[in-house]
C-alpha cells in the first residue's frame, strides 16, 4: 500500500472514529478500479466544515461555501468535502448555493457516472449510485442524469469529457456526445485560463491525437483555436507533402511526437504552419504551390493566439521561437560553424529539433538535416557549444580601441573565429585583432 493511500485511510478513520461517514470519492475510486495508482485522494463526508476543522486543527478553509476543507497529513494534501446538492448555476461554472445532503444526492450532482463512485476506505467496498461501475467495465463516458443539464451547469465539463475520454480510451455515450456538441459554443463564456489549462492537459497527454480528434469533431477546437479551421483543405505541393493538406500534416505530426513533451513543443507543432493559408499562392504557369513567409507570419499569429489564451510568457516565447525558426533547419548543413553553434546553443533548440524531426517524418520523410544536427550535437558535446569569450571589451580598450559600435563588431568577429576553431587563446585573439583592425586611440 502506498504512503499516500495509508495517509488517506488515516484521515478517513479520524472522521469515522468521530461518528461520521467518510468515503473516498470520485477520481481516486475510478482510477483504483481501473488498476491505476491514484495521484490524490478526495474524501466525502457527512461532517460539516466546522466539524472537519475541529477534528483537523490548522487545516485550510479553501471553499467553505462549497463545504471543502484542505487537510494535510503525512505531507500529503487531502480535500474533505461535505456531501451536498447544488443550487442553480448562473455563470456556467459554479453553483450559486449549496445544501449539505446525503451520499446519494451528492453522487448525482457530479459530472460523469465514472466520477460518481464512492469507496469505503476500510472495506474497499464500492458505493455506486450512478451505475458507474457498469460504465467502467464498458469503457463508456456517460453524463449523470440529463447530459444537457450537466453541461449547462458547468461548461468546463465539455473539455473534461474530452480529456477523460482521451486519457482513458473510453467512448462517449451517444446522448452525452450529442449534448456536448450542441453545447460547444458555451465554452466561450468561461474564463480563458480554465479553458487553456484543460486544453493543455489534453494536448500533453500521450493520447493527444484522440483528444485532438474529439475536440475537432465536437466543435470545441473551433472555440479555442478558430484559426486552425483554415488548415483544412489548404493544399500543399505533393512532391514535398504527399500526406495531404496542412491539417492532415499537423495531425500526423502530433501522432509522431513522443509520449512526454513540453508545452512549447506541442503548441509549436499545432501552430507551426498556422501562417500557410494566408500565404498560399500557386504559380499559374508551373502550378507550383508556395507559402512564402509563412514562418514569419505564423510566428506573429502564434504570438497573438497564445497571448489571447493567456499562456505564461516563457511558454509563449519558446513556442513562438519554434514557429519562427522551423524553416531554418533546411539550411543547417550550409551554415558556417560559428553560425551553426549559435543556432544550436539557443535554449529552445532541443524542442525545435524535435519539431523539425516530426515535420520531416510527417511530410517528405527526409531526415538528413536531423541526422546532421544529431551528429553535430555529439561532436560539440565535449565542450560548451558557446565557450567563454577569449576577449572582453576592456581587453580591446586597453589595446587602444575606443568604446562604441565598432568594438562590438570586433568582439563578434573574434567569437566567430573562436567558434570556427581558428583562435583558441587570448594571445592569438589579440594578435589576430591587431592584424585585422588597426587600433585607433580614444
Amino acid at each position: 500500500m502506498s504512503d499516500l493511500r495509508s495517509q488517506a485511510i488515516a484521515v478517513a478513520r479520524r472522521l469515522s472514529g468521530a461518528g461520521h461517514i467518510a468515503y473516498f470519492a470520485g477520481g481516486c475510486v475510478r482510477d483504483a478500479l481501473l488498476g491505476a495508482e491514484p495521484k490524490d485522494y478526495d474524501i466525502a463526508t457527512d461532517a460539516t466544515p466546522a466539524q472537519v476543522l475541529k477534528l483537523f486543527p490548522g487545516s485550510h478553509d479553501i471553499g467553505a461555501h462549497f463545504g471543502v476543507i484542505l487537510v494535510k497529513a503525512g505531507g500529503f494534501p487531502f480535500e474533505i468535502a461535505t456531501f451536498r446538492t447544488d443550487g442553480s448555476y448562473r455563470d456556467g461554472r459554479r453553483p450559486e448555493t449549496v445544501e449539505f445532503s446525503t451520499p446519494e444526492e451528492d453522487a448525482k450532482r457530479r459530472d460523469f457516472t465514472i466520477n460518481g463512485l464512492f469507496q469505503d476506505p476500510e472495506t474497499g467496498g464500492v458505493i455506486d449510485f450512478t451505475n458507474g461501475q457498469e460504465d467502467l467495465r464498458a469503457r463508456m463516458l456517460r453524463a449523470i442524469g440529463d447530459p444537457a443539464a450537466r453541461f449547462a451547469e458547468d461548461h468546463l465539463r465539455l473539455l473534461r469529457a474530452v480529456r477523460f475520454a482521451a486519457a482513458l480510451g473510453f467512448e462517449i455515450e451517444p446522448a452525452t456526445w450529442s449534448a456536448l456538441c450542441a453545447a460547444a459554443p458555451k465554452l466561450r463564456h468561461i474564463a480563458v485560463e480554465r479553458v487553456r489549462e484543460e486544453f493543455l492537459r489534453i494536448m500533453l497527454h500521450p493520447n493527444r491525437v484522440r483528444g485532438f480528434d474529439l475536440l475537432d469533431a465536437s466543435g470545441l477546437l473551433r472555440e479555442i483555436l478558430p484559426e486552425m479551421e483554415a488548415l483544412k483543405g489548404c493544399t500543399q505541393p505533393p512532391e514535398w507533402h504527399p500526406e495531404g493538406d496542412v491539417w492532415v500534416h499537423t495531425r500526423l505530426m502530433l501522432s509522431l511526437l513522443p509520449e512526454h513533451v513540453s508545452a512549447p513543443l506541442v503548441l509549436s507543432v499545432l501552430l507551426h504552419d498556422i501562417g500557410k493559408p494566408a500565404t498560399w499562392t500557386c504559380d499559374s504557369e508551373e502550378g507550383r504551390i508556395r507559402f512564402n513567409g509563412h514562418d514569419a507570419l505564423g510566428a506573429e499569429m502564434a504570438d497573438g493566439i497564445l497571448h489571447r489564451l493567456k499562456f505564461p510568457n516563457d511558454i509563449i516565447d519558446a513556442a513562438v521561437s519554434g514557429v519562427a525558426h522551423h524553416m531554418h533547419f533546411m539550411h543547417v548543413q550550409s551554415m558556417r560553424t560559428a553560425k551553426l553553434k549559435r543556432f544550436m546553443a539557443r535554449p529552445t533548440f532541443d524542442d525545435e529539433l524535435e519539431l523539425h524531426r516530426v515535420d520531416c517524418l510527417g511530410s517528405n520523410g527526409f531526415t538528413d538535416n536531423h541526422e546532421f544536427l544529431t551528429a553535430k550535437r555529439e561532436e560539440f558535446s565535449q565542450a560548451p557549444v558557446i565557450p567563454p569569450r577569449l576577449l572582453s571589451g576592456h581587453d580591446l580598450m586597453r589595446a587602444g580601441y575606443p568604446a562604441g559600435p565598432e568594438l562590438g563588431k570586433i568582439l563578434s568577429a573574434v567569437q566567430d573565429q573562436q567558434l570556427e576553431g581558428v583562435l583558441t587563446t587570448r594571445e592569438e585573439a589579440l594578435e589576430w585583432v591587431a592584424r585585422e583592425w588597426k587600433p585607433l586611440q580614444a
